[in-house]
């Protein structure tokens, strides 16, 4: 979203971003208005928690879990209404002329069917993960309690399109999806990041590993939810310490130079091996830019930049659209998903990919299509076009 609004504003259009308050320092210094009137997910969850309610419905049922149940709650949710709610006033307001959304917040596309503009998904995990199908029922619901019409269309959330950041021949969008407006991920997002001076100075006679588990879970894990609760699936959400314990001790089995970005959590000395470099953070953009390998929980964010810097993945997947987009990357040979959170399985893994030479041809090849597509900075004229009335809606 950031560097999509970025451009809209430096081609002098305004720009409000109604955000969650956590995300507000991603937008500092830019030239757009930000708003902090919606909770993120995670605020909304503990809130919901402390009124004793659960954080799954009512009717759920362990049994017949399965991840798609997950992703319809996710985005259609008692939370759309409540978030709609949030959003309209602050829409009429400002009076916009085009909204874009992540691909798994659909508030706002009920607040863009009110206002009668047109709306549009940017990239985004969670919405190529999601079928439409599945999540029209619950939003009809949501659209009820609204006083919207309901629509039998499980495409109206994309009526007036999609823009991704990823080659079409690479998609990572459930099928069928409508083909996106399609741009190249920028290499970097942030104006003045620079590698640490360490960084730059690790050796280079043996492959450099990256790794990284994102920050969705350890805003999760804040939560502190009763794995009684869960399902099997999603137990292992809340044993991050245990996950980050495997990544380390499998790299540390790896001949290889990694560095891990811990997000806080500890990790036993015992357990890091001398070619091993631990960080709370790293400049990922700018670290893949030089890696060979990147251990990640497949977060979408992560996997377009590893595609953007042609790097092979070694997918951890753990809730969301990760599963999805381990497999996709499986599929589309652009490295493996790891079997389980184990050491052996972690060490295994990348140690597999780093000898195949053949992954990363492929990885290269994704890159390359990725450099053919336009710079996001053509969207604008795009959206000009479409807010003109001069594009369909689908």
């Amino acid at each position: 979203m950031l560097p999509l609004a970025r451009a809209l504003a430096e081609a002098g259009h305004e720009v409000l971003v109604a955000a969650p308050s956590a995300l507000e320092s991603v937008f500092a210094n830019e030239p757009v208005r930000v708003r902090s009137v919606i909770p993120d997910m995670v605020e909304q969850l503990r809130h919901r928690m402390e009124q004793g309610g659960s954080p799954v419905p009512p009717d759920f049922d362990p049994a017949s879990f399965d991840m798609r149940q997950m992703a319809v709650m996710m985005v259609a949710g008692p939370q759309v209404t409540e978030n709609y709610r949030l959003l309209l006033p602050l829409a009429q307001e400002f009076g916009p002329d085009l909204v874009l959304r992540d691909g798994g917040e659909l508030a706002v596309s009920l607040v863009a069917e009110t206002l009668g503009i047109p709306h549009l998904s940017v990239p985004s995990g969670m919405g190529n993960a999601v079928d439409p199908a599945l999540v029209l029922p619950a939003l009809n619901e949501r659209r009820a309690e609204v006083g919207l019409p309901t629509s039998d269309d499980p495409y109206s959330i994309y009526r007036y399109g999609r823009i991704d950041c990823m080659p079409p021949r690479f998609s990572f969008a459930v099928d069928p999806h409508p083909e996106p407006f399609a741009y190249r991920q920028p290499a970097t997002v942030a104006r003045d990041e620079v590698l640490p001076e360490w960084l730059a100075e690790l050796p280079a006679d043996r492959p450099l590993v990256i790794a990284a588990i994102g920050t969705a879970l350890p805003l999760v894990q804040s939560l502190n939810l009763g794995v009684d609760q869960l399902p099997p699936q999603l137990a292992g959400l809340f044993n991050t310490e245990r996950t980050m314990a495997a990544i380390v001790a499998g790299l540390s089995a790896v001949d290889c130079t990694a560095v891990v970005a811990t997000a806080g959590f500890p990790v036993p000395e015992e357990l890091v091996g001398d070619n091993v470099r631990l960080v709370d953070r790293f400049p990922q953009p700018l670290l893949l830019q030089c890696a060979q390998l990147f251990l990640t929980h497949g977060g979408y964010n992560s996997v377009r930049e590893s595609v953007g810097a042609g790097v092979p993945m070694a997918v951890l997947p753990q809730f969301g659209d990760q599963p999805h987009n381990a497999d996709r990357v499986q599929e589309l040979g652009l490295g493996a998903r790891v079997a389980e959170a184990s050491a052996e399985e972690i060490a295994r893994t990348c140690t597999r990919l780093l000898a195949d030479a053949s992954v990363t041809a492929r990885a290269r090849q994704a890159q390359r299509q990725m450099l053919a597509l336009p710079p996001i900075q053509a969207a604008v004229a795009d959206l000009e076009r479409l807010c003109a009335g001069q594009v369909a809606a689908v």
